[in-house]
């Protein structure tokens, strides 16, 4: 079953369980992907379609940093059942240590020694973890690396 499918399974069901977020949700997500091939003209493929899933994974975090910082619990809980749903479309996220080795091998394998280089040492990384883990924390850990 390809992950569009999926996603047609999941609202299908959703509106079935009268699940109000989830169906949003998945919605929101369909809809993003039909954006992005009338824009391109073409049927996306999975991956492409986890990039956008991602994207959304992502827009929720940072609003719900947001949100918090508001005090505004009602949009909270609902952003975090929106994460929890969008979640279940990611592939499983590399924990802290591996993304670590990952950095080590990567800065390595460019032979950067200061952070001048941060940009050859992300450019030659980020196609490895993509979607499998956050930027940001990429990003910090090659900071420490690199200083």
């Amino acid at each position: 079953m390809t992950l569009k499918e999926q996603l047609l399974t999941d609202l299908k069901s959703a509106m079935k369980s009268k699940d109000k977020v989830a169906k949003d949700t998945v919605t929101m997500i369909r809809a993003a992907v039909l954006q992005k091939e009338k824009d391109t003209k073409a049927e996306l493929e999975d991956n492409e379609i986890l990039d956008i899933i991602a994207k959304q994974h992502k827009q929720r975090k940072d609003a719900l940093a947001d949100f918090v910082k508001a005090g505004r619990d009602d949009l909270i809980e609902t952003t975090n059942q929106e994460i929890a749903i969008i979640k279940k479309y990611l592939p499983e996220q590399l924990s802290r240590e591996e993304i670590e080795k990952i950095v080590d091998e990567t800065i390595e394998e460019v032979g950067a020694t200061s952070m001048k280089e941060m940009g050859k040492v992300m450019g030659k990384l980020m196609p490895k973890v993509k979607g499998v883990a956050d930027g940001k924390v990429v990003n910090e850990i090659v900071r420490e690396k690199l200083s």
